[in-house]
């Protein structure tokens, strides 16, 4: 009796994703929490800061996940009310990225709730002011990345990630 091809497929794609859970299942997760800089805004998801720093972390021999949690025009009001959904349990690192958009819309900044919650929570907090983004390139509006400035940024980040989770 020949097996079927589409049996066949069915179980080498299970199989398959039994060994990406278990070789991920270590991984450190990380979340970048912020907004359109950390969203990526004006580029392609590969070319954001957080796809850019798993991929420098992992060429570094890191077992890492970096979830891209910014969002357009975010403040930090909508970051504290999204935090728990945001950055479930297990988490081991938090890449804050506060932006401009409190100001600019006149919410109150609310930076330091965040990092008191994760804090207590036993999340590693890693800070990117506003200021790590002058000098690098931007995209003709002046306020966002261009990939190469994301890259850049991503690299500048890399080893105080590999700190803040202990590899």
């Amino acid at each position: 009796m020949r097996a079927r091809p589409a049996g066949i497929v069915g179980c080498l794609v299970f199989l398959a994703a039994l060994s990406l859970g278990a070789g991920s299942a270590d991984a450190a997760t990380i979340v970048a929490l912020g907004a359109s800089n950390t969203y990526g805004k004006g580029v392609a998801r590969n070319q954001a800061y957080p796809a850019q720093l798993e991929a420098i972390l992992r060429a570094k021999g890191l077992n890492v996940r970096v979830v891209n949690a910014g969002i357009n025009g975010d403040t930090t009001e909508g970051m504290l009310q999204r935090l728990d959904r945001a950055v479930p349990n297990g988490i081991r690192a938090v890449i804050l990225q506060p932006g401009g958009n409190d100001r600019r819309k006149g919410s109150p900044d609310r930076t330091a709730d965040i990092q008191s919650r994760l804090s207590t929570g036993g999340i590693a907090v890693v800070m990117l002011p506003n200021g790590m983004l002058g000098g690098l390139p931007h995209q003709p509006d002046g306020v966002h990345l261009t990939p190469e400035g994301y890259h850049m940024l991503a690299e500048q980040l890399a080893s105080q990630v590999s700190g803040a989770i202990g590899r």
